[in-house]
């Protein structure tokens, strides 16, 4: 990552989410896919964010990645960061079958509510795959959730780094195949997506799922 992100020519500047509920490791995964590190973390409070500069597809890419608390009592300040992100990755621990079921019964819920891009581009991330011998969720219902719901789907682990990287790669390569998630990336486009509005839910607009 840039010491001085300002003075780095990019092409496109995505916003990608990452929701999940607290401890499915998103700021493990985030950390791991930023720094080539991993921490066991504390929860996030409120949002955090990373940047990271990438080159995929030919195009120098800035991505800025939204990384959200999943505790109840953040859920309200978060609602506004759904907003511009043109992908969603949605992480459940493979270990843990409430992260899985919160997914459908919280996260997608969400999704549809705060949503402001009708095709943004969701991943599904079964994470804490090195710990196989606890898995309560199997690969086949990661598979089947993604298809019900539209998303790409891959199962990783941020403490062995095993599919970390190609998660993120696999979702902004989507990203950069949708021409109007494109339009909107443009670096030409005036935009400050780093100072976000106050978080009203928008729940007139039309959701990506």
């Amino acid at each position: 990552m840039e010491a001085s992100s300002s003075s780095v020519e990019f092409d496109y500047l995505f916003k990608l989410l990452m929701i999940g509920d607290s401890g499915v490791g998103k700021s493990s995964l985030l950390l791991s896919f930023t720094s080539d590190a991993f921490e066991d973390l504390s929860p996030t409070i409120g949002v955090d964010f990373k940047v990271k500069h990438v080159t995929l597809g030919g195009k120098k890419l800035k991505l800025a990645i939204w990384d959200t608390a999943g505790q109840e009592r953040f859920r309200t300040l978060t609602s506004s960061y759904y907003r511009g992100a043109q992908g969603i990755i949605m992480v459940y621990d493979v270990t843990r079958r409430d992260t899985f079921t919160n997914l459908s019964d919280i996260w997608a819920k969400e999704i549809d509510l705060y949503s402001t891009n009708q095709e943004c581009i969701k991943m599904l991330v079964g994470n804490k795959v090195d710990k196989e011998s606890e898995r309560v969720v199997s690969k086949k219902e990661g598979i089947d959730f993604a298809r019900e719901y539209g998303c790409l789907f891959i199962e990783c682990s941020a403490k062995t780094r095993a599919n970390v990287e190609q998660s993120f790669e696999e979702l902004v390569l989507k990203i950069l195949d949708t021409p109007s998630l494109l339009a909107e990336g443009s670096a030409g486009v005036k935009k400050n997506i780093f100072r976000q509005n106050p978080p009203e839910a928008d729940a007139s607009t039309s959701g990506c799922c």
